[in-house]
């Protein structure tokens, strides 16, 4: 987004006001445009919030079976989609998109390690890539909730070398710093924590601590006159605060507020599921358990790695995942089929719970994912499927195709997917501009 463009958009008269928890402050005029915007991303009273997840699966699918033709509650998907079809009027088939850097080096690992955010990845076994999509939005917006971001797998990381590429590109999606996989957490038990344990942590503030402790930092990169009218304003955000804690007293709060206060869910048993269908299905319900509480707005699953050693036993699939998906034969359709219905329960319970006039589908973006089109390492173009409105801002039931364009690269989907959780930038990846359609 250009910078004219974005002051118009934040900016829309000489004041502005900043809303929270049913309270309206207005901020003053600054002359430092850039840095002020970080104060007015958020949204708005009485509106549900944004929500971001990426699943992902590694190796690919059934290359005759993944497919979308149509449009609407009309649109016919291949049998690997297939458990996805009550939502195909919330849902975008994207095909043609590709990541450039995954042309480059291995297989597996170079396929993945830069797959959210298309970066060069390093050899010889050193580990460097970039920041991944779902960690600059976190370390943007992530203060607005207790946990800025959940990253969960259901498998753990490879420390091999495979191709002259460290697996540990093939174990995260989600990268802190380029040099830093975000910590990824295996154990249900530990996830649930995270997520509903109070212990000491800046994350544990209220959404006006993080607003004045990002005015505060504003301080030293703004003007003189502007840190006078910043001081002005963290005046009114503690006289704010004191009439916040005191509405929670008098129950007087009013606006959005999450459909669930606690869990409705017990604390798993500690350790590892010994099933691979119980350990997904409990990291699935504790991503949903997150953004209905409100404790977390961004959120990975990684389902598998990419060069996956999982196990089926309960598919009647005899070999390993890796193994399996060099072969189109039924045995990788059902494989395809079971992580399809893992991002469709997902989809089920984000769409059975009502926020207002709209479900917490709705309000969120689930993107789902793989390094690979399918099982023979096929990456001049990307399966990329879409569910959910970002908050009425992405229309459904559509086929988009942008095989035969120009500019298809998989960042483009990126930029307009943080755009949409109010973090604008002017490139990422190998992308400066987003998608038109999304």
């Amino acid at each position: 987004m250009n910078t004219s463009r974005f002051q118009k958009e934040v900016f829309p008269s000489r004041r502005t006001v900043l809303r929270g928890l049913g309270v309206s402050m207005a901020l003053p005029w600054l002359e430092s445009l850039q840095a002020c915007a970080a104060l007015t991303a958020g949204h708005s009273a009485g509106q549900p919030p944004v929500r971001f997840a990426c699943l992902f699966s590694g190796n690919g699918f059934h290359a005759k079976e993944w497919w979308a033709r149509g449009e609407g509650a009309g649109m016919e998907l291949g049998k690997v989609l297939e458990p996805l079809a009550p939502y195909r009027e919330k849902m975008n088939f994207i095909e043609g998109l590709f990541n450039a850097e995954a042309l480059h080096g291995g297989i597996h690992s170079a396929q993945t390690g830069q797959l959210l955010s298309g970066a060069k990845l390093a050899p010889n076994g050193a580990i460097r890539s970039g920041t991944s999509m779902d960690q600059v939005m976190a370390q943007q917006v992530g203060n607005r909730t207790k946990v800025p971001s959940l990253v969960l797998g259901c498998e753990a990381s490879l420390p091999n070398v495979h191709k002259n590429y460290s697996m540990v590109y093939s174990s995260h999606i989600s990268w802190s710093s380029p040099t830093t996989p975000t910590t990824l957490e295996l154990y249900p038990a530990l996830a649930f924590d995270r997520l509903f344990r109070d212990e000491p942590d800046r994350a544990d503030r209220s959404v006006l601590d993080a607003v004045l402790e990002e005015a505060t930092s504003l301080r030293g990169k703004i003007s003189i006159s502007d840190r006078r009218r910043i001081d002005e304003y963290l005046t009114s955000v503690r006289e704010v605060e004191q009439r916040i804690d005191q509405a929670g007293k008098d129950h007087r709060l009013q606006g959005w507020r999450p459909t669930l206060q606690e869990p409705n869910m017990p604390r798993p048993a500690d350790g590892l599921p010994q099933d691979i269908d119980q350990h997904m299905r409990l990291m699935s319900d504790i991503l949903v358990l997150a953004f209905q509480t409100d404790t977390t707005r961004i959120s990975t699953l990684k389902l598998n790695n990419d060069w996956s050693q999982l196990r089926f036993p309960h598919l009647e699939v005899n070999d390993i995942h890796h193994l399996v998906s060099h072969n189109d034969s039924d045995d990788w359709l059902r494989v395809n089929q079971f992580f399809v219905q893992q991002v469709a329960y997902i989809a089920e319970r984000l769409d059975a719970i009502q926020e207002g006039e709209q479900t917490l589908l709705d309000n969120t973006m689930l993107l789902y994912l793989s390094s690979m089109l399918n099982g023979h390492h096929h990456v001049k173009d990307l399966p990329v499927v879409l569910l959910g409105g970002g908050g009425s801002q992405i229309q459904g039931g559509r086929v988009l195709d942008y095989k035969d364009q120009p500019n298809r690269q998989i960042c483009r989907l990126y930029l307009s997917l943080m755009d949409k959780m109010g973090v604008q930038t002017d490139h990422f990846g190998d992308a400066d501009q987003p998608l038109a359609e999304i």
